[in-house]
């Protein structure tokens, strides 16, 4: 392999703030969070904020959406005129 043209791999912390989560990885986004850290465990790290994770997902939470699916039965009917 060639020295110089991999990028960093090192510890760093993904964050969901919505989901209150703080994972410890390793990532070669370790060199690109835009010099924002965390303390974890007594130590700093990089850390990159994701937008959603097992702690924010609907299906993980249980908090899915109900999706209304007689109105949308309902507005097909009207826009194409099919009965039953």
């Amino acid at each position: 392999m060639k020295d110089g043209i991999h990028p960093t791999y090192g510890p760093v912390v993904f964050r969901d703030r919505t989901g209150d989560l703080l994972l410890l990885t390793r990532s070669t986004l370790a060199g690109r969070t835009g010099g924002e850290t965390v303390d974890l465990d007594g130590a700093t790290y990089p850390v990159v904020d994701v937008d959603v994770s097992s702690a924010s997902h609907p299906f993980w939470t249980g908090r899915g959406r109900v999706v209304d699916t007689e109105g949308r039965v309902e507005a097909f009917r009207r826009r194409y005129g099919g009965g039953a």
